[in-house]
């Protein structure tokens, strides 16, 4: 990679294609988990030292098959095949229907023997409903495209539909493809973005800033002068600019409009904060055996989705505002809208001790 990215850019120099007057932006849209045995020999890197694999692939299940034979649930659907499928029951029962909580415990409690490690484990990470698919913004316009459930598999699986028994091996490897991505997971979760060009701060490898692909069309925007009429879901990364670019206003108040912006990643990114709070409580009522808990935790997450969108989107018309119209922020204003995105943090957390 590294030799054919040098290769690249050395072409685009020759023809006079520069940082100096172009504007790069490299990233990938996720990170990939590698999923496979262990390799030989002991000290190969995969890059001086080559390695081999007796055994490799994602883990293959067919929930269908499991479903019927370990929980006895038939109940008709299909599935978005997926690290973490997507679920469609036929007929599109409501969130709180009792099939859709039965269906869910019985994906929660399906185990798998682990082709690798001969282990039986559960192969269910975590687990949302459409309550929770609104907080990470996973509900379009068409309800037909809203899922009824979608199960984050441990990111060493892959989930699809089949037969409802296992007369034909319901767990198998499937060695065409060893890495998994589209999951909740830190490996994939967890990607970079590499910005060059004119009005690009030289900071080198920055760790700190969490942002996501929705920051990268405002901040192009902003680098180079440019607006249009749709609006962003994403922030300017005030981080990354250089001074001679932004308005003076934003200059004099980086650090608070900074501050602004990470806050407004914690509650509005699916995998911020929030996103993550709410989905373990999500999981956590959707494999209990209490529906009442259930309805109450759709409920408050419910009430979460709502005040999140109120605050996001003021968060954000100050934002651009001081990105793209130069107006200075009130600092007590940003303390309050700040004060707001904790608490929305606290209540999500404390979903989780909901009994």
């Amino acid at each position: 990679y590294d030799v054919a990215f040098d290769t690249f850019f050395t072409r685009l120099a020759a023809d006079g294609i520069t940082a100096n007057n172009t504007l790069f932006v490299v990233t990938s849209d996720e990170g990939d988990h590698f999923v496979g045995g262990t390799p030989t020999p002991a000290d190969c890197d995969g890059v001086h030292i080559p390695c081999t694999y007796d055994q490799i692939g994602e883990i293959s299940v067919n929930l269908t098959g499991l479903l019927a034979t370990q929980a006895g649930i038939t109940t008709p659907f299909s599935v978005h095949a997926d690290a973490a499928p997507a679920i469609y029951l036929d007929g599109q029962p409501g969130r709180e229907d009792a099939l859709v909580h039965d269906f869910a415990r019985g994906l929660a409690a399906l185990r798998a023997d682990n082709p690798y490690t001969g282990v039986s484990e559960p192969i269910t990470a975590l687990l949302a409903g459409e309550a929770e698919l609104r907080v990470l913004h996973m509900v379009t316009g068409d309800p037909l495209r809203t899922p009824t459930l979608v199960q984050f598999a441990d990111p060493n699986y892959y989930g699809f539909a089949a037969t409802p028994d296992c007369d034909r091996a319901c767990v198998s490897l499937s060695p065409g493809s060893a890495w998994n991505h589209g999951d909740v997971a830190p490996d994939i979760n967890t990607t970079w973005l590499g910005l060059a060009g004119p009005g690009v701060r030289r900071g080198g490898v920055d760790g700190r800033t969490w942002a996501d692909h929705t920051d990268v069309r405002p901040t192009v925007l902003a680098l180079t002068g440019l607006h249009d009429r749709y609006p962003s879901d994403g922030r300017v990364l005030f981080e990354t600019i250089d001074d001679t670019v932004l308005p003076p206003a934003v200059v004099d108040q980086r650090a608070l409009l900074t501050a602004l912006g990470r806050d407004y990643k914690r509650i509005n990114a699916p995998v911020g904060e929030l996103g993550l709070s709410t989905l373990a409580a999500a999981t956590q009522a959707l494999e209990g055996s209490s529906h009442a808990r259930l309805l109450q935790t759709d409920t408050a997450l419910d009430a979460l989705s709502a005040r999140r969108a109120d605050v996001a989107t003021r968060m954000l018309t100050r934002l651009e505002a001081a990105a793209f119209a130069g107006q200075r922020v009130d600092p007590n204003e940003v303390a309050a809208l700040q004060a707001e995105a904790e608490s929305l943090l606290t209540d999500a957390r404390a979903l989780m001790a909901t009994k």
